[in-house]
């Protein structure tokens, strides 16, 4: 690799300044629609993605769902949703401000030439399409709070309404840090750092606004440097950037160490499983309610949450008896009967470590492997799933057109269900692999920091691609209107001279032959450690030895790690991040005495805290640089000064007004 010419200019030191009025970090959907809502505002807005933003980010090869669907379009109120949350380690919040702003944004995206209804008549007369709007719901065919869109057509679409509203874009860049006021920790933000991933150019960005729109955290747990590929839900370059940097800023973070999980090689491992939504075990989501069969052609028996067996296929579709309605999941959610019991269909995923999926194995009920099987469905239903969903969600376009050009037909075919089925990896390695807390977040998406505000997966406890797209919306328009009354930012230079020298020592490190790492070996060491010490069973013991070790690899291996073109510094940058989202999971996770089943288990504190004790764990720098864990309450969001009602703060805070 060093024999091959680098085909772009080097420009390692070179600075570009730039200035705007709001500045998005991250590209993703979230991004997009803080920085389309700004500039609609008449702010000058610069967009920084460390991709490129006509596909980038977590949504940005598509979504098959559009999540909590309101009055009129469906026929929930979402008071009845959102209510249920309060008192959960939910951002109830935030699923307040996507339920309401919902149909909106999805109007929005229409009218920014995405698809989002059935115009060409494709699944006219199905149960599941609206015949007077043309919407296509998923899930709940009575409640109708999911709608199937065209969700490789969002990203384009927005993509060309930035270009027509002048937003700058900054592609290729990934931002560094964040800079503050007189270069203090806790101060206003005034601004962001980068580093170009072609050219080792180095920019620096005034503004008076800041979004954070910088999504969630992959390879934290799992990482397998030549063995990637479909099988990350995610983009790989989503390590946690904005949470450290709001971090070091002096930003309040909670919930790290509540994972989304469990996942594991199925469903989120890297390099450990199979392409997502490419097998047919995926009981939840796009493959959702399709006929489950075993090895020896058994048809799982769908079934309501009280045993009553559903006997039709649109039965599957509607919540069970004495339940109004249903969400992931949650009450009413049809599921298979197994071993002689309900056991939801979200466990098809990790059936292998479901007592009465193995019991049922063990007792020959079920022969594996399972198959999913479309051939007895109705073929609109067919269709639905294979064709629409698998195609639109993420990259499964490249798994439609895979199997496809293989010879896969749903009308006769039947698709192994990899997932979770004893083959592979050891239960102790299903790790949940990013992080479920983020920066907190007010009324206004507005951290704890002056002129910082967060979206989408940035933000506490968003969910979604509906969740990053209204919260884009909101935290954009907030921040515009903040934008319009700030002062002028001025920049510490000392700060980013600091900055700099942090940023260019791998490149140094090459140039000078001391360096001794690459990026993928101390990525390989991040996961190990968090594997072996911070894994799915947590103890105090184990904890403190991951701290040493996380610190020994900093003090370490860390000082020899090098790059030799800007691609490579990238990846060492990230591997920065890496580490100290490691060292927040970790403080986070001694820090909570107690558990959160099932996403947070303490061999040492079995129990769960009683409702009237729960309490968010919070991470925050103070002005000395040390990282001070605190509490809050589950709903700090109706604590004063917030008013005491997710209706009432709607009302006060939304950037629309009365509607």
């Amino acid at each position: 690799m060093d024999k091959i010419k680098w085909p772009y200019p080097i420009l390692y030191g070179d600075e570009r300044e730039v200035e705007a009025d709001v500045l998005v970090l991250g590209g993703g959907i979230a991004g997009c629609w803080a920085a389309i809502e700004a500039a609609r505002r008449g702010v000058k807005v610069a967009l920084v993605e460390k991709g490129c933003t006509i596909k980038s980010g977590q949504g940005g090869m598509g979504c098959d769902h559009w999540l909590f669907v309101p009055k009129p379009i469906g026929r929930l109120t979402p008071e009845e949703v959102c209510y249920q949350r309060l008192g959960t380690y939910e951002n109830a919040m935030l699923w307040y401000i996507t339920w309401k702003d919902n149909i909106d944004t999805l109007l929005e995206y229409e009218k920014i030439g995405a698809k989002i209804r059935d115009t060409l008549d494709e699944f006219k007369g199905a149960p599941f399409r609206d015949e007077e709007t043309k919407f296509l719901f998923a899930y709940d065919y009575v409640n109708r709070w999911c709608i199937r869109v065209w969700g490789n057509t969002f990203k384009p679409a927005l993509y060309s309404e930035l270009k027509r509203l002048g937003v700058q874009i900054y592609d290729r860049v990934m931002f560094t840090r964040l800079l503050t006021e007189g270069g203090r920790i806790g101060a206003r933000v005034v601004g962001a750092t980068g580093v170009h991933g072609r050219t080792g150019e180095f920019y620096i960005f005034r503004a008076k606004a800041t979004v954070l729109a910088t999504g969630m955290v992959e390879r934290v747990y799992t990482y397998l440097s030549e063995y990637t590929g479909l099988t990350c839900l995610g983009p790989m370059n989503l390590t946690g950037d904005g949470y450290v940097a709001a971090w070091r800023a002096g930003a309040k973070l909670a919930d790290l160490e509540l994972y989304i999980g469990p996942g594991g090689e199925g469903q989120w491992g890297l390099g450990l499983g199979y392409p997502n939504y490419a097998t047919g075990a995926d009981g939840w989501g796009t493959w959702y309610a399709c006929d489950i069969v075993d090895a020896k052609g058994k048809k799982l028996q769908w079934v309501y949450p009280d045993g009553t067996p559903i006997k039709d296929y649109l039965g599957r579709y509607k919540p069970g008896p004495g339940t109004k309605f249903y969400t992931w999941g949650g009450p009413g959610w049809p599921g298979f009967l197994v071993n002689g019991k309900y056991v939801s269909s979200w466990t098809i995923d990790w059936c292998r470590d479901h007592p009465d999926w193995i019991e049922a194995i063990r007792k020959g009920e079920i022969t594996l492997p399972l198959y999913a099987d479309l051939t007895e469905m109705p073929e609109y239903e067919r269709r639905a799933i294979f064709g629409l969903m698998v195609g639109q969600e993420g990259k499964t376009w490249i798994a439609y057109r895979n199997l496809t050009q293989a010879g896969f037909d749903p009308d006769k075919d039947m698709l192994q269900c990899y997932k979770g089925l004893g083959a592979g990896i050891p239960p102790s390695w299903r790790i949940m692999m990013f992080s479920y807390g983020g920066c907190v977040v007010d009324w206004d998406l507005k951290t704890s920091l002056p002129g910082l505000y967060a979206a989408g997966y940035a933000a506490l406890h968003s969910r979604g691609h509906s969740g990053a797209a209204v919260t884009g919306r909101w935290a954009g328009a907030k921040a515009a209107e903040y934008a319009m009354k700030a002062p002028e930012p001025k920049i510490d230079y000392q700060q980013v001279e600091a900055e700099k020298e942090r940023v260019y020592e791998p490149v140094l490190n090459y140039k000078k032959g001391v360096g001794r790492y690459t990026w993928k070996e101390i990525n390989a060491a991040i996961s190990k450690i968090m594997r072996e010490y911070v894994g799915e069973r947590l103890c105090e013991e184990l904890m403190s030895i991951g701290l040493i070790w996380l610190n020994e690899l900093r003090e370490g291996e860390m000082r020899q790690i090098y790059a030799r073109n800007p691609h490579e510094l990238i990846r060492v940058l990230e591997v920065f991040s890496l580490l100290d989202m490691a060292e927040l999971i970790t403080r986070a996770s001694l820090a909570r005495k107690s558990s959160v089943p099932p996403w947070f288990i303490r061999i040492d504190y079995p129990e769960e805290d009683p409702p009237e004790k729960r309490r968010r764990i919070t991470l925050t720098m103070d002005s000395n640089g040390e990282t001070r864990i605190g509490e809050m309450p589950l709903d700090y969001y109706l604590e004063p000064p917030f008013a005491p009602t997710l209706e009432k703060n709607y009302e006060i805070y939304n950037p629309w007004g009365k509607r």
